[in-house]
């Protein structure tokens, strides 16, 4: 089936070549229209910039629904007329079709970078914790001038477990629900948060997109979870749900509390939240488990996107028969 080989064809390319040039990127497209959009939403006063922050979500989000539905409806609509053609020509051209919905929906997620960049983090530590603290700024938000090296080994551990949902699962999630388009408009919304979903001078401009983003990756989030505790052969549900619930973002706890309890270390922000706090602190063997137990997860989450995508299909075809 067309979709199940576009997602292994997606994961295929981000194995083999990572994230294409800037240029080409169209997460990047996004980023340069939410940064110009920015540049006039967040020096307005609280009700304007909530509500023109709002409109340039929406007008982001139809503009990147319509594109992805017009590759998507192409791309049927020719493997459609493909059926009557000769086999060798039907072949070539399916794989045309199918190699650049699989590129397109590579770029909605990014699993080789995030991985990779985790384990930069840990061979940087190895040499100084210098090098550690500013190889963990590529990849954190939070100052990192200042923290241990416990503390930088925690942070690249705890952006694993978050980003293996915004930047595996939730695309993959809902490509499996509305294929090609429900990953390019969560993409657009989780890096319309990651820009935008502060506190501070984003207070309003960003406030739709944050809780937009809060919305979309509720259930992914729990999913995640619920992957990495597979990936660790079982985990205490009361105490997943009760470390989760520890943290600001209603969504990001889900995944971090599980890998804390997965690695049996307490990971967490100063000042703002500790997660599994009888956990050891994290040691150098726990960043690659916390890999191993993401690229379980992530197996998991290919062979259950696989079923449902047959059930649904399976459902499709017998909703439309006579």
């Amino acid at each position: 089936m067309l979709p199940v080989f576009v997602l292994l064809l997606a994961l295929g390319i981000d194995a083999r070549w990572g994230e294409p040039r800037a240029r080409f990127h169209p997460v990047v497209a996004m980023g340069r229209y939410l940064a110009a959009c920015g540049r006039v939403t967040v020096r307005l006063r609280p009700a304007p910039a909530f509500a023109l922050g709002a409109l340039a979500w929406w007008l982001g989000v139809l503009v990147t629904g319509l594109l992805a539905w017009g590759v998507q409806a192409f791309a049927f609509r020719q493997f459609g007329l493909l059926i009557a053609q000769p086999a060798p020509d039907r072949a070539a051209a399916f794989v045309l079709l199918a190699a650049l919905m699989g590129w397109l929906l590579k770029c909605m997620l990014s699993w080789r970078m995030l991985h990779d960049e985790v384990g930069a983090v840990e061979l940087a530590l190895q040499q100084s914790l210098e090098a550690g603290r500013e190889r963990l700024s590529w990849l954190v938000s939070r100052n990192t001038a200042l923290l241990s090296a416990s503390e930088v080994r925690e942070s690249a551990i705890e952006s694993l477990a978050e980003n293996l949902n915004d930047s595996v699962v939730a695309p993959i999630f809902w490509f499996v629900l509305f294929g090609l388009p429900g990953a390019a408009i969560y993409r657009f919304a989780n890096t319309a948060d990651a820009m935008w979903g502060y506190r501070g001078q984003w207070e309003w401009a960003g406030k739709w997109a944050a809780r937009a983003d809060d919305v979309l990756s509720w259930l992914p989030a729990r999913l995640t979870a619920v992957l990495l505790a597979l990936a660790a052969r079982g985990l205490p549900l009361g105490a997943l749900r009760w470390e989760a619930s520890k943290t600001p973002s209603p969504n990001s706890g889900w995944p971090m509390a599980a890998m804390a309890l997965a690695l049996g270390v307490s990971l967490g922000k100063p000042g703002v939240y500790t997660l599994n706090a009888a956990g050891r602190p994290a040691a150098p063997v726990d960043t690659a488990s916390a890999q191993k137990y993401a690229s379980k997860a992530v197996l998991a989450l290919v062979l259950f996107a696989k079923i449902a995508i047959i059930i649904i299909a399976i459902s499709y075809y017998i909703a439309l028969s006579p």
